[in-house]
Protein backbone atom coordinates (compact mmCIF):
# COMPACT_ATOMS: atom_id res chain seq x y z
CA UNK A 1 0.00 0.00 0.00
CA UNK A 2 1.20 3.49 -0.81
CA UNK A 3 2.52 4.99 2.50
CA UNK A 4 1.89 8.55 1.27
CA UNK A 5 -1.75 7.73 0.56
CA UNK A 6 -2.05 6.13 3.99
CA UNK A 7 -0.67 9.25 5.69
CA UNK A 8 -3.03 11.46 3.71
CA UNK A 9 -6.03 9.33 4.74
CA UNK A 10 -4.93 9.41 8.41
CA UNK A 11 -4.58 13.20 8.41
CA UNK A 12 -7.98 13.70 6.80
CA UNK A 13 -9.72 11.36 9.23
CA UNK A 14 -8.13 12.73 12.43
CA UNK A 15 -8.22 16.48 11.61
CA UNK A 16 -11.99 16.86 12.17
CA UNK A 17 -11.70 15.02 15.49
CA UNK A 18 -8.93 17.35 16.67
CA UNK A 19 -10.92 20.40 15.58
CA UNK A 20 -13.97 19.16 17.44
CA UNK A 21 -11.91 18.63 20.60
CA UNK A 22 -10.47 22.16 20.37
CA UNK A 23 -13.93 23.59 19.79
CA UNK A 24 -15.37 21.70 22.78
CA UNK A 25 -12.48 22.84 24.98
CA UNK A 26 -13.04 26.45 23.94
CA UNK A 27 -16.75 26.15 24.71
CA UNK A 28 -16.03 24.68 28.14
CA UNK A 29 -13.63 27.53 28.92
CA UNK A 30 -16.19 30.09 27.84
CA UNK A 31 -18.81 28.45 30.06
CA UNK A 32 -16.46 28.66 33.04
CA UNK A 33 -15.31 32.23 32.42
CA UNK A 34 -18.58 33.66 31.15
CA UNK A 35 -20.47 33.87 34.47
CA UNK A 36 -17.44 35.33 36.23
CA UNK A 37 -17.07 38.03 33.61
CA UNK A 38 -20.78 38.84 33.68
CA UNK A 39 -20.79 38.95 37.48
CA UNK A 40 -17.81 41.28 37.44
CA UNK A 41 -19.51 43.61 34.96
CA UNK A 42 -22.75 43.61 36.96
CA UNK A 43 -20.94 44.30 40.23
CA UNK A 44 -19.28 47.57 39.13
CA UNK A 45 -21.63 50.10 40.74
CA UNK A 46 -21.90 53.90 40.39
CA UNK A 47 -22.88 55.62 43.64
CA UNK A 48 -24.10 59.20 44.05
CA UNK A 49 -21.83 61.45 46.12
CA UNK A 50 -23.13 64.87 47.18
CA UNK A 51 -20.81 67.44 45.65
CA UNK A 52 -18.98 69.82 47.98
CA UNK A 53 -19.97 67.97 51.20
CA UNK A 54 -16.90 66.81 53.18
CA UNK A 55 -18.62 64.05 55.15
CA UNK A 56 -19.72 62.53 51.82
CA UNK A 57 -16.07 62.32 50.79
CA UNK A 58 -15.33 60.51 54.07
CA UNK A 59 -18.23 58.14 53.43
CA UNK A 60 -16.92 57.43 49.94
CA UNK A 61 -13.51 56.45 51.33
CA UNK A 62 -15.12 54.08 53.82
CA UNK A 63 -17.39 52.51 51.20
CA UNK A 64 -14.50 52.05 48.77
CA UNK A 65 -12.83 49.88 51.43
CA UNK A 66 -16.08 48.00 52.13
CA UNK A 67 -16.65 47.26 48.45
CA UNK A 68 -13.07 46.05 48.05
CA UNK A 69 -13.68 43.68 50.94
CA UNK A 70 -16.89 42.45 49.25
CA UNK A 71 -15.12 42.04 45.89
CA UNK A 72 -17.35 44.53 44.09
CA UNK A 73 -16.23 47.37 41.83
CA UNK A 74 -17.45 50.86 42.70
CA UNK A 75 -17.10 54.45 41.50
CA UNK A 76 -18.64 57.74 42.60
CA UNK A 77 -20.67 60.35 40.74
CA UNK A 78 -20.81 63.90 42.17
CA UNK A 79 -24.34 65.31 42.15
CA UNK A 80 -26.36 68.07 43.88
CA UNK A 81 -28.36 66.74 46.88
CA UNK A 82 -31.88 66.74 45.42
CA UNK A 83 -30.86 65.54 41.98
CA UNK A 84 -28.86 62.78 43.65
CA UNK A 85 -31.98 61.22 45.19
CA UNK A 86 -33.86 61.52 41.91
CA UNK A 87 -31.08 59.79 39.98
CA UNK A 88 -30.60 57.00 42.51
CA UNK A 89 -34.28 56.34 43.23
CA UNK A 90 -35.01 56.06 39.51
CA UNK A 91 -32.01 53.79 38.96
CA UNK A 92 -29.87 56.00 36.75
CA UNK A 93 -27.14 55.61 39.35
CA UNK A 94 -26.93 52.53 41.56
CA UNK A 95 -27.33 54.07 44.99
CA UNK A 96 -26.41 56.71 47.57
CA UNK A 97 -23.19 56.81 49.56
CA UNK A 98 -24.95 57.78 52.77
CA UNK A 99 -28.26 59.20 53.90
CA UNK A 100 -30.39 59.21 57.04
CA UNK A 101 -32.55 56.12 57.47
CA UNK A 102 -35.81 58.07 56.89
CA UNK A 103 -34.90 58.31 53.18
CA UNK A 104 -36.32 54.82 52.72
CA UNK A 105 -39.79 56.09 53.67
CA UNK A 106 -39.85 58.72 50.94
CA UNK A 107 -37.95 56.69 48.35
CA UNK A 108 -39.07 53.03 48.63
CA UNK A 109 -36.97 52.02 45.60
CA UNK A 110 -33.85 52.64 47.72
CA UNK A 111 -32.81 49.86 50.13
CA UNK A 112 -30.92 50.72 53.32
CA UNK A 113 -27.79 48.66 53.92
CA UNK A 114 -27.25 47.82 57.60
CA UNK A 115 -25.56 48.60 59.89
CA UNK A 116 -24.98 52.34 59.90
CA UNK A 117 -21.36 52.92 58.86
CA UNK A 118 -20.90 56.67 59.30
CA UNK A 119 -22.52 59.59 61.12
CA UNK A 120 -22.78 63.35 61.26
CA UNK A 121 -22.90 65.52 64.36
CA UNK A 122 -24.64 68.88 63.91
CA UNK A 123 -22.62 71.21 66.11
CA UNK A 124 -22.84 74.79 67.32
CA UNK A 125 -19.88 76.89 66.15
CA UNK A 126 -19.34 80.19 67.97
CA UNK A 127 -17.03 83.12 68.49
CA UNK A 128 -18.20 83.60 72.11
CA UNK A 129 -16.40 81.19 74.41
CA UNK A 130 -18.99 81.60 77.20
CA UNK A 131 -21.93 80.11 75.31
CA UNK A 132 -23.09 76.72 76.66
CA UNK A 133 -25.04 74.16 74.61
CA UNK A 134 -27.22 71.20 75.61
CA UNK A 135 -29.13 70.16 72.52
CA UNK A 136 -31.07 72.17 69.95
CA UNK A 137 -33.29 74.01 72.42
CA UNK A 138 -30.26 75.55 74.13
CA UNK A 139 -29.52 77.73 71.07
CA UNK A 140 -33.12 78.79 70.39
CA UNK A 141 -32.73 82.24 71.96
CA UNK A 142 -29.72 83.15 69.82
CA UNK A 143 -29.38 84.31 66.23
CA UNK A 144 -28.44 81.26 64.18
CA UNK A 145 -26.84 80.71 60.79
CA UNK A 146 -27.34 77.51 58.78
CA UNK A 147 -26.58 76.33 55.25
CA UNK A 148 -29.65 76.29 53.03
CA UNK A 149 -30.73 72.78 52.08
CA UNK A 150 -28.91 70.95 54.88
CA UNK A 151 -31.75 68.86 56.24
CA UNK A 152 -30.39 68.27 59.75
CA UNK A 153 -29.86 72.00 60.34
CA UNK A 154 -33.26 72.93 58.92
CA UNK A 155 -35.05 70.31 61.03
CA UNK A 156 -33.13 71.14 64.20
CA UNK A 157 -33.82 74.88 64.00
CA UNK A 158 -37.43 74.60 62.77
CA UNK A 159 -39.67 77.07 64.62
CA UNK A 160 -36.80 79.16 65.96
CA UNK A 161 -37.33 82.85 65.40
CA UNK A 162 -33.89 84.10 64.31
CA UNK A 163 -32.51 81.71 61.72
CA UNK A 164 -30.64 82.90 58.63
CA UNK A 165 -29.82 80.53 55.77
CA UNK A 166 -26.72 81.06 53.62
CA UNK A 167 -25.58 79.29 50.47
CA UNK A 168 -22.31 77.59 51.41
CA UNK A 169 -20.36 76.38 54.44
CA UNK A 170 -17.63 78.89 53.62
CA UNK A 171 -20.13 81.74 53.68
CA UNK A 172 -21.53 80.40 56.96
CA UNK A 173 -18.19 80.44 58.76
CA UNK A 174 -17.11 83.77 57.32
CA UNK A 175 -20.41 85.31 58.44
CA UNK A 176 -19.98 83.87 61.93
CA UNK A 177 -16.42 85.23 62.16
CA UNK A 178 -17.85 88.65 61.19
CA UNK A 179 -20.43 88.23 64.02
CA UNK A 180 -23.40 88.37 61.67
CA UNK A 181 -25.05 85.84 64.00
CA UNK A 182 -24.28 84.25 67.38
CA UNK A 183 -24.21 80.58 66.37
CA UNK A 184 -23.46 78.72 63.15
CA UNK A 185 -24.80 75.17 62.89
CA UNK A 186 -22.79 72.75 60.79
CA UNK A 187 -21.67 69.13 60.84
CA UNK A 188 -18.68 69.08 63.19
CA UNK A 189 -16.10 67.59 60.83
CA UNK A 190 -17.21 69.65 57.82
CA UNK A 191 -17.13 72.80 59.93
CA UNK A 192 -13.63 72.08 61.23
CA UNK A 193 -12.43 71.45 57.69
CA UNK A 194 -13.87 74.73 56.38
CA UNK A 195 -12.46 76.70 59.31
CA UNK A 196 -9.01 75.30 58.58
CA UNK A 197 -9.26 76.07 54.87
CA UNK A 198 -10.29 79.66 55.63
CA UNK A 199 -7.65 80.07 58.39
CA UNK A 200 -10.36 80.98 60.93
CA UNK A 201 -9.24 78.75 63.82
CA UNK A 202 -8.38 81.84 65.86
CA UNK A 203 -11.89 83.27 65.52
CA UNK A 204 -14.33 80.34 65.36
CA UNK A 205 -14.59 77.16 67.41
CA UNK A 206 -17.01 74.24 67.85
CA UNK A 207 -18.82 73.65 71.13
CA UNK A 208 -19.20 70.30 72.85
CA UNK A 209 -21.25 68.23 73.06
CA UNK A 210 -22.73 68.16 69.55
CA UNK A 211 -26.37 69.19 69.17
CA UNK A 212 -27.23 65.73 67.80
CA UNK A 213 -25.68 62.45 66.65
CA UNK A 214 -27.20 61.19 63.38
CA UNK A 215 -26.38 57.71 62.03
CA UNK A 216 -25.97 57.43 58.25
CA UNK A 217 -26.74 54.44 56.04
CA UNK A 218 -25.63 53.33 52.60
CA UNK A 219 -28.49 52.88 50.09
CA UNK A 220 -28.74 50.74 46.96
CA UNK A 221 -31.37 50.78 44.24
CA UNK A 222 -33.75 47.83 44.54
CA UNK A 223 -32.40 46.14 41.42
CA UNK A 224 -29.26 45.38 43.44
CA UNK A 225 -31.19 43.74 46.27
CA UNK A 226 -29.18 40.54 45.80
CA UNK A 227 -25.93 42.40 46.66
CA UNK A 228 -27.18 43.74 50.01
CA UNK A 229 -26.32 40.65 52.12
CA UNK A 230 -22.82 40.58 50.65
CA UNK A 231 -22.15 44.23 51.46
CA UNK A 232 -23.74 43.93 54.90
CA UNK A 233 -21.45 41.00 55.69
CA UNK A 234 -18.38 43.08 54.75
CA UNK A 235 -19.67 46.02 56.82
CA UNK A 236 -20.24 43.89 59.92
CA UNK A 237 -16.84 42.22 59.66
CA UNK A 238 -15.05 45.55 59.26
CA UNK A 239 -17.04 47.11 62.07
CA UNK A 240 -16.22 44.22 64.42
CA UNK A 241 -12.50 44.41 63.64
CA UNK A 242 -12.34 48.19 64.06
CA UNK A 243 -11.33 48.66 60.43
CA UNK A 244 -14.31 50.89 59.62
CA UNK A 245 -13.31 53.42 62.28
CA UNK A 246 -9.65 53.27 61.22
CA UNK A 247 -10.57 54.07 57.62
CA UNK A 248 -12.83 56.89 58.81
CA UNK A 249 -10.12 58.45 60.96
CA UNK A 250 -7.52 58.13 58.21
CA UNK A 251 -9.81 59.79 55.67
CA UNK A 252 -10.63 62.69 57.99
CA UNK A 253 -7.00 63.12 59.01
CA UNK A 254 -5.87 63.32 55.39
CA UNK A 255 -8.58 65.86 54.50
CA UNK A 256 -7.72 68.07 57.49
CA UNK A 257 -4.02 67.92 56.62
CA UNK A 258 -4.73 68.80 52.97
CA UNK A 259 -6.84 71.77 54.16
CA UNK A 260 -3.74 73.36 55.68
CA UNK A 261 -2.08 73.82 52.28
Amino acid sequence: MDPIANARRFTLSTAPARSRRRWLAACAGACLLGPALVARAQAALRLARLEGVPDQAVGAEILAAVYRRAGIGVSFVDLPPKRSLLESSEGRVDGEIQRILAVQDQYPSLIAVHPSFNFIEPTAFVTDADLQVRGWTSIADHSIGIVRGVGSSERGTAGMSRVEAVTTMEQLMQSLAARRFDVAVNDRFSGLLVIRRLKLEHAVRPLSPPLEHIPLYHFLHERHRDLVPRIEKALREMQASGELERVRQQAMGKMLKDAER
